[in-house]
């Protein structure tokens, strides 16, 4: 693994927010409405939080309408895996995407 990558991603693991969303996702894609709730911090800081862990590869996104859904990442390092493996699955999924594309929970 390239010594960047490995702290890029490391770096993105350092945060208390970041290992919740992770928590999060372990039980599947997630919208990104969800968040907001479960970490009780502003929509634009829970974007940023995304980024950080999309910009290091841990998660991925795919746009459904407006919204923006999350995934962990398919074949993650050994060391996101293992931090992932340690962490607690949180179930949180209320949102349902409706036929204009909106989010409704």
């Amino acid at each position: 693994m390239q010594i960047e990558l490995m702290e890029k991603q490391l770096k993105a693991l350092a945060d208390q927010n970041r290992l919740k969303l992770l928590s999060c996702l372990k039980n599947g894609e997630v919208c990104v409405c969800e968040f907001v709730d479960v970490l009780n911090i502003s929509q634009p800081a829970v974007s940023q939080h995304l980024r950080k862990l999309k910009d290091a590869g841990i998660i991925t996104e795919r746009k459904v309408g407006t919204w923006k859904h999350y995934r962990l990442a398919e074949n993650p390092s050994p060391i996101v895996q293992r931090v992932i493996d340690e962490l607690k699955a949180v179930s949180i999924c209320t949102c349902k995407v409706t036929e204009d594309s909106s989010c409704s929970s």
